[in-house]
């Protein structure tokens, strides 16, 4: 990994200093954190109280699992006053407007799958069908006011947001070989139930390894009830005619999403899982290592080698249950899918008897043509780097494999 910046290298310094003389100068605790929101609002009602012990359990994560830099409370505390903010202005919101939740989502399109398998690039092509409404990062990071179909493309908001990711990109430029991002592009669902503080996108910024594995097993009703409420929010004032979504937390949790919409329609993307393991354990210590100085790539891959395993067992598990119609859900392998990407893509919507426009899929292969996997260099990654024994992942994983008759790929 590449070292910061010696700006922000000096920043932590000063900020390991204050700690050897017992001061603290970014706070993450509970009532403060509240208190804030409230002040920076002018709002004080956070609506149910079910977000209090996920966020209460991802503060302590922070304090005694994470090792954060003076950057990294910086980024959490900034990143979770975003969010509570967020959540006191959309309770407002629906308290004036109750109308809002009366709004239908119907046969909304979610793409599930693990991290690494093209459920990003896949959405990305959703995206670029415009029967497909997805949530922008823009608006899922700032989602008040309510976008409009109007200023969608010129809100102002575009702009600050980019200039987050940007920053981003200064201080971890390999970061975009991984996952490039934009506030234009396609955010994930991860974004939308963090407003519950029940979303595993806070482990891949920060180690917290206790909260993570409490969101694996966690009863999902709280957060998918938010998921919907934000999505509702986005569509009330521009609308359109099926939300396309997508995260691979859906892989544990995927009753829960069936559960919240039953008419949903599921493509279910399958990799090699090591693989998957190896690409998403990269990733996600890049990304702590912007918040902390001891983010540890055999410590993340052990990780999630535990919590992918559990997820993919999860996911087989309501499969086989039937509960889950085969006429709502689509299995796509990564490679057909990086063989022919708009052809799967047409694989999926003849699945579920949509139609794909000739408009669409032109603008899906010019995506593709603009943003070739190695625009950005190429994402390189190890197995042994990992210090996992191959034979022992193949093991935790066989399950998954064997119900899906998942493909191996070479090291």
């Amino acid at each position: 990994m590449a070292s910061l910046p010696l700006t922000v290298r000096a920043l932590n310094g000063a900020g390991h200093a204050a700690r050897t003389l017992g001061l603290q100068p970014v706070k993450l605790d509970f009532d403060s954190l509240l208190k804030q929101a409230r002040k920076d609002s002018g709002l004080q009602d956070f609506g149910d109280s079910d977000f209090e012990l996920p966020l209460r359990m991802l503060l302590d994560s922070l304090e005694t699992e994470a090792r954060l830099t003076l950057l990294g409370r910086i980024i959490a505390r900034g990143d979770l006053l975003r969010t509570l903010t967020n959540r006191l202005g959309m309770v407002e919101l629906l308290k004036r407007h109750p109308e809002i939740e009366e709004q239908p989502i119907e046969k909304p399109l979610f793409v599930v799958g693990p991290p690494r398998s093209g459920t990003t690039i896949f959405h990305d092509l959703l995206a670029m069908d415009t029967d497909n409404r997805v949530p922008l990062s823009w608006e899922a990071c700032y989602p008040l006011p309510p976008p409009e179909s109007a200023s969608y493309n010129t809100d102002p908001r575009i702009a600050k947001v980019q200039a987050d990711l940007d920053r981003v990109d200064t201080l971890i430029p390999e970061f975009k070989r991984m996952h490039p991002m934009g506030a234009q592009r396609a955010q994930e669902c991860v974004s939308l139930t963090s407003h519950d503080f029940t979303s595993m996108i806070f482990y891949v910024q920060f180690s917290v390894p206790s909260y993570d594995n409490w969101v694996m097993q966690n009863d999902m009703r709280s957060a998918f009830k938010w998921h919907r409420r934000f999505l509702q929010i986005l569509q009330w004032k521009c609308p359109g005619q099926r939300w396309a979504l997508k995260s691979p937390q859906h892989l544990w949790h995927l009753e829960f999403v069936h559960r919240e919409y039953p008419d949903a329609l599921f493509v279910q993307t399958h990799r090699d899982p090591v693989k998957t393991l190896i690409s998403m354990s990269n990733l996600a210590v890049t990304l702590q290592a912007l918040s902390s100085d001891h983010a540890h790539l055999p410590t993340v891959a052990a990780h999630y080698a535990t919590a992918l395993a559990g997820g993919y067992d999860k996911t087989v598990a309501y499969r086989q249950s039937g509960k889950l119609p085969d006429a709502q859900v689509v299995d796509l392998y990564f490679r057909d899918f990086m063989q022919d990407q708009v052809g799967t893509v047409r694989r999926a919507y003849d699945h579920f008897g949509l139609a794909l426009s000739d408009a669409a899929a032109t603008s899906m292969q010019r995506f593709l043509d603009d943003n070739p996997a190695d625009k950005h260099g190429k994402h390189l990654y190890e197995l042994a780097a990992t210090q996992l024994d191959l034979e022992h992942l193949r093991e935790l994983f066989s399950n998954y494999e064997a119900h899906f008759n998942i493909p191996r790929e070479t090291f």
